[in-house]
């Protein structure tokens, strides 16, 4: 699973050569008996993820028990490619696995495609090609999707309205990458075959088993990540764009904290800990994030892109307290938790790279209440100065004005609409950062809804909003968004491009670097 720069090198992929050979995978034309073996084949396309200059993570499901194998090649031929032996896939992942490469040549198109191979070595499946771009160590353009929610609030997979049409429209951008800023998949959102639309219309989704109720076993969680595979769209950008995911409520159960007990007629298992497990386990298996293992490996990290680019992806879940009113002065609560807080100023101080996105799956200037009293994000409504979880931020903020860490843009998704806010300490309660923007972008494929209330305490200003045209509506009325990151390579001006389901741009900004 390890690809060194010399066997690269050697096998032909940069420099040209012969093709490394893994074994004798087919076989032989006088075995009678294996002509009547039928293939293994994989069942949800490929994925790629977590690409830095050097590294990558490849995924793929298998339909049965077989060795997943991995051709990677700077050339679309695959001509000179080497063939990567990759893990068993086994029913103890569901039968899904990744194939770690290392030591890629930065700045390059790989392309790659997966192959399944009986553990017997005798049979191997028809390949599944994917490809991404490595970062440049110098001044390349860099370029990122962004957005979160999908087949949420009762809008699945509708093939009548073209399934998942929002992934078309961000490939037509040719990012770098994708980042998934959470509800990847509504665990707690059950689906109806039919919904009846505003215009006299209906709605008609797919439905499979395990979207048919609220997820609580492990094979529930797996299915609600298989379903959204199903997808055409979403499996041919998936070959095309690597991820970075991150994860919020959904794919546990709206709203969730650690140690909450629910009070949920829909569920036998009330404790949320167990679902979140549940739910860890299955995002690990399916999603093509670097770190392992799943049983307490971290969601957040930092992924490199090249000297421009730095992308902290936060874990707002994990570590959470419980929800409350949001309003306590001095008490230790947060999102992040102490080790996690620690990590992002370390890492921010770090930093080289010219523009550092902070991935924040909960908005930080947004009220977003938990019932009639208690709050979800990070602020409270109160634009005063910081209480409760605004403590952790202003904390983190003060930090990086003290030690001059500039560039900060924060991306976000949760609230189901789109919006850009400018935080300005001049117009703010708590004043000790430096100015910085927050956008949001999202549903991908999910009802919208907004605006929601923002709170002054950061001093955000709202520069842009769309929200949809009432409460939950669907996808068929096209208030789904994504948003759109352009860095210059030379310039190294970063442009954020906020675009509906039709790829038209609503709202544009061009942010200057501050040296």
């Amino acid at each position: 699973m390890v690809l060194d720069r010399r066997t690269f090198l050697r096998t032909g992929l940069v420099a040209g050569g012969g093709a490394a050979v893994l074994g004798s995978l087919e076989p032989a034309a006088s075995a009678a008996p294996a002509l009547l073996r039928t293939r293994p084949s994989l069942t949800h396309g490929v994925q790629s993820g977590d690409v830095t200059a050097e590294h990558a993570v490849v995924w793929a499901r298998a339909d049965r028990p077989s060795r997943m194998l991995v051709d990677v090649s700077t050339r679309p031929d695959f001509r000179g490619c080497h063939t990567l032996r990759g893990p068993l896939l086994t029913p103890d992942t569901d039968l899904t696995g990744k194939t770690r490469l290392r030591h890629l040549p930065s700045n390059d198109e790989i392309h790659y495609r997966v192959r399944l191979a009986d553990p017997d070595g005798r049979t191997v499946s028809e390949p599944v090609a994917g490809h991404f771009r490595t970062p440049s160590n110098g001044k390349r353009d860099v370029r990122f999707v962004w957005a979160g929610d999908l087949a949420g609030q009762g809008w699945g997979i509708n093939p009548g309205f073209g399934g998942y049409k929002i992934f078309n429209a961000m490939a037509a951008a040719d990012p770098d990458f994708f980042l998934c800023s959470g509800d990847w998949v509504y665990s707690d959102g059950a689906l109806v075959e039919s919904v009846p639309l505003p215009d006299g219309t209906t709605w008609h989704n797919l439905v499979t088993q395990e979207k048919s109720k609220v997820a609580e076993t492990l094979a529930e969680y797996r299915g609600q990540f298989r379903y959204n595979l199903l997808d055409d769209n979403l499996r041919a950008f998936n070959a095309q764009v690597p991820m970075i995911y991150q994860w919020d409520d959904h794919e546990v159960r709206n709203n969730w904290y650690p140690g909450q007990i629910l009070d949920d007629a829909r569920y036998t298992e009330k404790r949320v800990d167990v679902l979140a497990a549940h739910a860890r386990r299955a995002a690990f298996e399916y999603t093509p994030i670097s770190i392992l293992p799943p049983k307490d490996g971290k969601i957040y990290r930092k992924i490199s892109h090249g000297p421009l680019l730095d992308v902290f992806l936060l874990d707002m879940r994990t570590y959470k307290d419980p929800n409350s009113p949001d309003n306590t002065p001095g008490a230790k609560v947060g999102l992040l938790g102490a080790e996690q807080t620690a990590w992002l100023k370390q890492e921010l101080r770090r930093s080289t790279a010219t523009w550092k996105v902070i991935a924040n799956d909960l908005p930080l200037g947004l009220v977003v209440p938990d019932g009639a009293v208690n709050q979800e994000a990070v602020a409270q409504g109160d634009n005063g100065a910081p209480l409760g979880r605004e403590g952790e931020f202003a904390e983190i903020l003060s930090y990086a004005k003290k030690h001059q860490v500039t560039n900060l843009v924060f991306v976000t998704a949760d609230v189901h609409y789109t919006a850009a806010h400018y935080y300005d300490p001049a117009k703010a309660s708590f004043t000790d950062f430096d100015p910085f923007w927050e956008f949001v972008a999202g549903p991908l494929n999910a009802g919208t809804f907004g605006p929601n209330t923002l709170d002054g305490t950061f001093g955000p200003q709202l520069k842009f909003i769309k929200t949809g045209p009432r409460p939950n509506a669907s996808p068929a009325e096209g208030a789904q968004f994504f948003g759109d990151v352009a860095i210059d390579g030379h310039t190294k001006v970063l442009t954020v491009k906020l675009r509906d389901l039709n790829n038209i741009v609503l709202y544009s900004v061009d942010l200057p670097p501050r040296h």
